[in-house]
């Protein structure tokens, strides 16, 4: 049975899954769309090199390749961005194509990326950009709360991880996780958000339940639940922060793979984590 919910001042969703965890003592975030905004609109970017890429079939418009393109990429939404170009790689074989190496693609994108949010990084260095312009609503007030309480907190990214290093400095947000700050490596196969996970538990010594997350993709919404921890889905509106409106796409992707708890941002997170935490 769901506990009877505080006063909240926007969304929540408690799904029936939910129940109050007063052991929690770790906490894992996603990185972009969970907290960093600094590469909000990626999927504009990704998703139309792929139509570009990909080879028509007879009878298919770019409108069908835009919307399996799209699919592809928001399935893959968490695992490290070469995951995407492996899949782009394979579409392109099946229709005939000859591919490059899918980190022909990773490179590929990645430049066409910083070239849309290059001003972004450089209104962070300049001082012209404040770093909470481009965090989650409430993020920072959530990061602070949680220090506050003594949790350990954990950053795990599909970004490469010298990006993910680089933007959490900007974004004054790599104090708060200290050494626990996990990317994608050039051997993608040494990295995944599910290795970081069993990590946490084996060197802390602790059982799953002891886990709460933060992310908006189904990769560390699944795994997170695999392990037997709390999640919580945030289905944040990007593209128009702190609108307090949930993505659609978002909330029903997540919810899908079995989130416990569904926001639009972190308006609400003082009340939820005495919810979830039990004071």
């Amino acid at each position: 049975m769901t506990p009877a919910s505080p006063t909240f001042e926007g969304e929540v969703v408690l799904l029936p899954t939910f129940a109050p965890r007063p052991a929690i003592s770790r906490v894992l975030f996603d990185f972009d769309g969970t907290l960093s905004l600094v590469r909000q609109g990626w999927p504009d970017v990704m998703v139309p090199m792929f139509v570009e890429m990909l080879p028509a079939l007879d009878g298919e418009s770019d409108e069908d390749r835009r919307r399996m393109a799209f699919e592809d990429i928001m399935h893959l939404n968490g695992k490290q961005t070469i995951y995407q170009m492996i899949r782009l790689a394979e579409r392109i074989r099946e229709r005939g194509g000859h591919p490059h190496d899918p980190l022909w693609y990773k490179h590929e994108y990645l430049r066409r990326l910083d070239d849309r949010i290059s001003h972004r990084l450089e209104g962070l260095k300049d001082g012209s950009v404040r770093p909470d312009e481009l965090l989650v609503h409430g993020s920072r007030e959530l990061l602070d709360d949680l220090a506050r309480r003594g949790l350990t907190l954990y950053l795990a990214s599909g970004t490469d991880e010298p990006f993910v290093r680089r933007e959490a400095e900007l974004l004054d947000v790599a104090r708060y996780f200290g050494p626990h700050i996990y990317g994608a490596q050039d051997d993608y196969k040494s990295f995944s958000k599910k290795m970081v996970i069993e990590r946490i538990l084996r060197e802390n010594a602790i059982r799953g339940e002891e886990l709460l997350a933060f992310g908006d993709g189904y990769v560390e919404i699944e795994n997170t639940k695999e392990a037997g921890g709390l999640a919580v889905a945030v289905a944040s509106d990007e593209a128009d922060n702190g609108s307090g409106r949930m993505d659609a796409w978002k909330r029903e992707r997540l919810t899908g793979v079995g989130a416990d708890v569904v926001i639009p941002d972190y308006r609400d997170a003082k009340p939820l984590l005495e919810l979830i935490l039990g004071s």
